[in-house]
């Protein structure tokens, strides 16, 4: 069953279509991004899932229940980070937290357990009776995600969680991702950090001016540009090129202290240079294939320099 279903979603700001027939559906218990540069449609993208904004034409489901007809239903079924944190800054952290649990029902005693739970896993428990307005930007992002996953959603939306935080509040909002991803909740992630997707996502869309141009897994996306595979080798002796000749090895260059082979078959290419080591009486120190990586899928998807 998909968590989330957006079908044939448009949005257009005057002559401007910022979000141009766009479908998703994540899957239950997936981590799910949405990748894109700044200004390709995901924040509003987002906004209409969340129910933020009305689509000009299309239709959102969130666990089964169709947002436009039922909101309140499928709002409680959310957890929802904006890009824009939106919490009180003449509230402490830990009345931030309860303010918005009371807001979903949870009784008093629930409210104070789940508090300090999570105000403990974001590391924040030692501030918990702190006005929010002395919070440095990433301390107020947690408190942000603390008062989002307050009431354990089964979806999470998080639009750009970790732009502009500092490497610690950066590795506590990741964790806290996989920490409600295990205990049951779905995520879409919308992020234009291409390392931060593929360390999280098991699946990937990328939309470029408004529209979905790839979707698939992070390897899938990285094969479909591995078009230059190469196998980087060194020897404990220098090697000419010739003996890479000889045994049909069409192209082959040296690399510092090392040879790169070109390949359109990479596990063939080491296969012959393990025969080579051997009929040479060479040493392999160190041999090693290319991986092509999710950055170039994206800069070659999206026309980027």
């Amino acid at each position: 069953m998909n968590a989330i279903e957006a079908c044939n979603l448009r949005k257009s700001f005057g002559p401007v279509a910022a979000v141009d027939d766009v479908s998703i559906a994540v899957k239950e218990g997936e981590i799910f991004g949405f990748l894109g540069q700044n200004g390709a449609g995901k924040t509003t993208a987002i906004r209409m899932m969340t129910g933020v904004l009305t689509p000009d034409t299309g239709s959102v489901r969130i666990g089964g229940i169709d947002l436009l007809q039922y909101p309140l239903e499928a709002k409680l079924k959310m957890g929802v980070i904006p890009e824009n944190g939106t919490v009180y800054s003449d509230l402490t952290a830990e009345q931030n937290v309860l303010w918005t649990a009371k807001f979903y029902g949870m009784d008093k005693a629930s409210r104070k357990r789940r508090c300090e739970e999570i105000l403990t896993r974001l590391g924040l428990l030692h501030r918990r009776y702190d006005l929010v307005r002395f919070f440095s930007k990433g301390m107020r992002q947690r408190i942000s995600i603390a008062c989002a996953i307050v009431h354990s959603p089964p979806v999470l939306f998080l639009d750009e969680p970790t732009t502009g935080l500092d490497v610690y509040s950066r590795r506590l909002v990741l964790d806290t991702v996989r920490y409600m991803n295990r205990e049951g909740s779905t995520v879409l992630i919308t992020t234009h950090n291409i390392e931060e997707a593929n360390e999280l996502c098991s699946s990937i869309s990328i939309i470029d001016k408004g529209k979905i141009i790839a979707t698939g897994t992070p390897e899938k996306l990285k094969k479909q540009f591995d078009t230059t595979r190469f196998v980087e080798i060194s020897f404990d002796q220098p090697v000419r090129s010739d003996l890479f000749e000889a045994r049909g090895i069409p192209r082959a260059e040296p690399w510092g202290d090392k040879w790169r082979v070109y390949a359109e078959n990479a596990d063939h290419a080491v296969k012959q240079l393990v025969d080579m080591a051997e009929e040479d009486n060479l040493t392999i120190l160190s041999i090693a294939t290319s991986s092509p990586t999710l950055e170039q899928a994206f800069v070659q998807m999206t026309g980027g320099a």
